[in-house]
Order: structure tokens, then C-alpha cells, then sequence
């Protein structure tokens, strides 16, 4: 039997990616399938605050345990930025282009272009909070390459890749190195410890 896991999200990308790295050990269910209709706040400074408040309104609004995440690049020559606004960098309607067309321009023609992408999961489950963190070094590139992925993945390329972006990689080797999929890994490996693990949650 499958264990299901309540994924605060309703971004398909996100869903697709976490359901190919754990296989079919897992089923999701995503806020839309709880009947979550809420835009949930994210309001928080850090990506740490932003998946706890998500989890947290799964589960106060809800009563289902969950995961959530947060995920945010952080670039070194703009101090750090986009950050907790990475969602929505280039404005509040979360468009991706427009999101990589800002952090270019913004970036211009400096040289130094070393970045970071960094995701947050917040696990609530029988009234405790774990936190689990996964990080993937890289650079942002001149200009976008690739089609696959999304978000950020066209001009985003990864230290210890062959010089291609995530959008040039198969969703396989971008596992194999991304932020998210080591934060799952983590997540999973906590999992497998619990005494549920071999029987399915309602």
C-alpha cells in the first residue's frame, strides 16, 4: 500500500518532480484535493518562515498533517536576492520569464555570477516540526538555454554539471543534483524512521 503525503502546494512542476524522485512508495494529495482553495500567506522573512506558515495553515484550517516548501536563489552580487521573493521577483503575477528577465537585467554584465538555490521543507506530522534543508551551488547563466523544468531552470547552472542549465538536463539529472530533491531525500529518509512507515495514512 502506498503512504499518502498532503503536499501544501498546487504547483504541478513541484508535484511532478517529488512523485518521479520518490516513485510509486508515495501518493500525494495537493491542496486542491483537501478542498485548500486559500491563498495561503507568504509572508515570512525567511524560506524557514514561509513553509511553516503554509504547513501550519494546512494543518489548523485542515487537520491534515503535511509537508510544505520553500524554495529561493539566492545570488551573491545582488546580496542575496530574489531570496524569499523568488516566486515573485518580477512582480505578483508569478510569471517565470518575467522572473528571469528582471534577475538578468538586474544582474547586467558583472562577472560575478555565483549563486545558490536553496529549498525548505517543513514536515507537520503528530504535532511535531521537522525541518529538513537542501542546497545546489551553480551560477546564473547570460542567457536562458533549455526547455525543459521551469522556474528559474533556464539560466540557472549547476557547479557540478557539465556546463548545461537544469532546463538542458532530463528530469533524472536534474535529480540528481537539485536543491529540492536532496531536501526530499531527506524528508523520505525521516519518513522510512517513523513507526507508520509501512502502513498508509487516511
Amino acid at each position: 500500500m502506498k503512504q499518502q503525503l498532503v503536499f501544501a502546494t498546487n504547483n504541478p512542476h513541484k508535484i511532478a518532480e517529488i512523485q518521479k524522485q520518490l516513485g510509486d512508495r508515495y501518493t500525494f494529495r495537493s491542496l486542491a484535493d483537501i478542498g485548500c482553495t486559500a491563498e495561503i500567506p507568504e509572508t515570512g522573512r525567511t524560506l524557514e518562515d514561509n513553509a511553516r506558515m503554509k504547513a501550519r495553515f494546512v494543518l489548523d484550517n485542515h487537520c491534515q498533517d503535511c509537508f510544505s516548501e520553500d524554495t529561493g536563489l539566492e545570488v551573491l552580487a545582488l546580496n542575496g536576492a530574489p531570496g524569499v521573493d523568488t516566486a515573485h521577483y518580477g512582480g505578483p503575477q508569478r510569471d517565470a520569464e518575467t522572473n528571469n528577465t528582471k534577475l538578468l537585467s538586474d544582474l547586467g554584465d558583472r562577472k560575478d555570477r555565483l549563486a545558490c538555490f536553496r529549498t525548505v521543507i517543513c514536515l507537520l506530522k503528530d504535532g511535531q516540526e521537522h525541518l529538513f534543508e537542501g542546497k545546489c551551488e551553480g551560477r546564473i547563466a547570460t542567457f536562458p538555454t533549455g526547455h525543459e523544468g521551469f522556474g528559474y531552470d533556464p539560466i540557472f547552472i549547476p557547479t557540478e554539471g557539465d556546463g548545461r542549465s537544469f532546463a538542458q538536463m532530463t528530469a533524472d539529472e536534474k535529480i540528481g543534483m537539485s536543491h529540492r530533491a536532496r531536501a526530499i531525500a531527506q524528508l523520505e529518509a525521516f519518513l522510512k524512521m517513523q513507526p507508520d512507515a509501512a502502513r498508509p495514512t487516511a
